[in-house]
């Protein structure tokens, strides 16, 4: 079925039935819990509406019925002894403590609108911060809520806003677009529609797609490409599960990123390997990048990156020789204090080569609702959008990006400077445990403000310390839903299967409470009428109720749009940039006063930069690497996700254990001259001598809610600090000098 251009999956089930005694409906796995990706779900529930099974949906040609366990174990998150429930309440004086009242909905909606109402009028919306957490489908609803209610403070709270944004931020200011690599996952028969070409090509640059779902890239993928032959290059310090089935696998020193871009590009352009035509027609700037990137010789750069010279050219030659290929890029890019010329330099492999729209190349994504800039800033003041935290101090925010500034943020909480802060809105987020560097110091700031309210599934560190009202939120087998959120977007509908006490969906949240604070930005007496607005606007075709029968639809998508002037709001052929042209030498970022030019800048501290310390810091550690079954600070209360990973560990070469005299098994403290985190050793090859690897947001849920569940003992982030790129973009949580001891 066809409409408006939007292609319908056929379906031989319908949206209900029922089978074996339970009813099953059709659904999209899209937070919260779990990942970025929105697989396709059978919702199982019995007589009495509880959930108690979810499979994968065969029919959906998004994962084929394929799911991770995080999906597979949905119903022990849904039923959880320890769900937040209903809305509840403290005195500001006993944050901190676990002395929680019930309240009604009324009383907590009421109480926040009063209090909120009370502080625009009195101080300025500007003085209320709305912070989110990691980026699924929570930006379009929170963005509205915080420029309806006048406030220009909507924020992610990592330093550098180093999650996507990086990424998002650079294609943007080199290419006009995002790009993401073409798994044929726009097309309805996906492998199998002859506009599609395999990529001969994949270089994972930061990422483990097998593990953890980047810019909505599912893991099976990849898998499904390297049996039908595609060959893969992978840079990371870590040897993977596809590093080892890679031709070149560049085992890198975290945070030499750029100088390993830069040194693959020499070769390409010393080699003349890059795409003569495509380069001459569409590119500009690409002698000064030559000029740029000459000083990178491979001797240079094993030097820098401990890559060896020979690994390096010859992953650079195959990438550049293939008719086309994808950059599978990650976090890891992104959570580097210079992550912007990182990904300049990183992006320009795939743009000399030509690799730009092209069948099994990088795409342009096609969207329902346009995600990193969120919904409704039409309702925002341009006199009180003047004063978003940061914007005169990283010129770069005001090209376009709405975000404030997490850092400057902090420090406007701590100095009441340019404005005193008085409140702040906590949705989808736990930041004390999973993004915030420096969380004794953080912690102290946010207690300074006169009212926060925390949003999310379970009592969690942050809300623990912080928050004066909680609200429950739903799961998505919960809640009605679209998905609207990174990758490659599809016309998904969430369908509401059980009830859990009376937890709200974070939509119907914001919008119960955008009603109070400003009416006339929400019109719709549900979410199912905002939702079919969104999809009339969007021109699918059909509402809410008529997407959940007829879901998943895919957008229309063409090849070489830039060819075809598609990406131009003046309908000319190129790019969105001042040139018309893919900027290699980039007018967005000289007019920001930025290094028009990728560039690399050694991490500090490192092993280059400062090797004064490396007596007393002798490692080199890494953050974040993902597991299967817990993402984020999520799920670390659900038994048969925490049985696979109960302990927060530490990856150790077991040549590293010797020289320190620690085992696999043991306990051990992390340090820094900042401060230190608990870990256990695992013993692995993955790592080289030099490198150890642990993973974040650690917390014990089973742990003393007046002791924050034990987050300071087990907080990673203890470690680092504020400290953001020159652009306000980036920081590094990818890259310290620690030393290793027994507990």
């Amino acid at each position: 079925m066809e409409d408006k251009g939007y292609t319908f999956v056929p379906h031989e089930k319908p949206f209900k039935y029922t089978e074996d005694g339970l009813k099953v409906t059709r659904g999209s796995a899209w937070t919260g819990p779990g990942c970025h990706i929105g697989c396709g779900v059978l919702l199982y529930t019995d007589e009495n509406d509880k959930l108690v099974k979810v499979e994968g949906d065969p029919e959906n040609p998004f994962n084929e019925g394929r799911l991770c366990a995080r999906c597979l174990a949905l119903p022990e998150t849904v039923n959880h002894e320890d769900r937040l429930k209903y809305p509840m309440k403290r005195s500001r004086d006993d944050r901190g403590k676990d002395k929680w009242e019930r309240i009604s909905w009324e009383e907590a909606l009421d109480t926040i609108a009063d209090k909120l109402i009370d502080i625009r009028d009195t101080y300025g919306p500007e003085t209320v911060a709305f912070y989110q957490g990691t980026g699924r489908d929570i930006a379009a609803w929170i963005t509205r809520l915080c420029w309806s209610y006048g406030s220009p403070n909507y924020i992610f709270g990592m330093s550098g806003m180093s999650c996507y944004l990086p990424r998002v931020a650079g294609c943007f200011a080199t290419t006009g677009s995002f790009w993401l690599g073409d798994y044929s996952q726009q097309f309805a028969q996906r492998y199998k529609d002859p506009r599609w070409k395999r990529p001969d090509v994949i270089l994972l640059w930061g990422n483990n797609p097998v593990v953890s779902n980047s810019d909505g890239l599912y893991g099976h993928w990849v898998v499904d490409l390297m049996k039908m032959g595609t060959k893969f290059i992978t840079v990371d310090p870590r040897r993977t599960w596809l590093a080892s089935k890679s031709e070149q696998f560049c085992q890198i020193r975290p945070g030499t990123d750029a100088a390993l871009a830069m040194g693959m590009l020499k070769v390409i352009i010393d080699e003349e390997l890059y795409d003569h035509d495509f380069v001459d027609k569409w590119c500009y700037g690409f002698d000064e990048l030559a000029e740029r990137v000459r000083e990178f010789t491979p001797e240079k750069v094993e030097h820098i990156t401990n890559v060896p010279a020979e690994t390096m050219k010859e992953a650079a030659r195959l990438f550049a020789k293939a008719d086309s290929a994808i950059v599978q890029w990650g976090l890891a890019v992104d959570t580097t204090k210079e992550a912007l010329p990182a990904c300049q330099a990183i992006s320009a492999l795939f743009e000399i080569t030509g690799n730009i729209d092209n069948p099994g190349g990088m795409i342009s994504p096609p969207s329902i609702l346009y995600y990193a800039g969120g919904w409704g800033d039409e309702f925002l003041d341009p006199e009180v959008a003047k004063k978003r935290i940061g914007l005169d101090k990283y010129s770069l925010l005001n090209f376009g990006f709405q975000v404030a500034s997490t850092d400057e943020m902090l420090k406007t909480i701590e100095t009441k400077q340019p404005y005193e802060m008085r409140a702040a809105w906590l949705q989808t987020t736990n930041f004390l445990t999973c993004t915030a560097p420096d969380p004794h110091r953080t912690i102290k700031a946010f207690r300074n403000l006169d009212f926060i309210v925390g949003v999310d599934l379970f009592m969690t560190p942050t809300l623990m310390a912080l928050a004066d009202i909680v609200l429950p939120a739903a799961t998505y087998a919960e809640r009605d839903g679209l998905r609207v959120g990174d990758g490659v977007q599809r016309g998904e509908a969430i369908n509401k299967v059980t009830q859990v006490g009376e937890a709200k969906s974070d939509m119907e949240i914001n919008l119960l409470l955008g009603k109070r604070l400003r009416p006339e930005a929400w019109p719709w007496d549900n979410v199912r009428d905002m939702f079919s607005y969104i999809l009339e606007d969007a021109g699918v075709g059909m509402n809410f109720d008529e997407l959940q029968e007829h879901a998943p639809a895919y957008i229309p998508f063409e090849y070489y749009k830039y060819k075809k002037g598609l990406l131009r709001a003046d309908g000319k052929p190129g790019f969105e940039t001042p040139t018309g042209r893919i900027e290699l030498w980039s007018n967005f970022y000289n007019n920001a006063g930025l290094d028009p030019l990728p560039y690399f800048e050694e991490p500090s501290p490192g092993p280059l930069s400062t090797p004064e310390l490396l007596d007393e810091y002798p490692l080199v550690l890494t953050t974040g690497a993902r597991d299967f079954t817990i993402f984020h600070s999520e799920s670390r209360q659900i038994e048969h996700l925490r049985a696979v990973h109960p302990d927060p560990i530490v990856q150790v070469n077991p040549a590293t254990c010797r020289t320190y005299g620690i085992s696999e098994g043991d306990w051990v403290w992390i340090e820094n001259d900042r401060g230190r985190c608990k870990r256990k050793v695992e013993e692995t090859l993955i790592v080289d001598e030099n490198t150890i690897s642990t993973d974040h947001a650690w917390w014990f849920p089973e742990g003393d809610p007046e002791n924050l569940y034990d987050v300071f003992d087990l907080n990673i982030n203890n470690l680092f600090q504020y400290i953001p790129g020159k652009s306000g973009f980036g920081c590094n949580y990818k890259t310290l000098l620690c030393k290793i001891y027994k507990a």
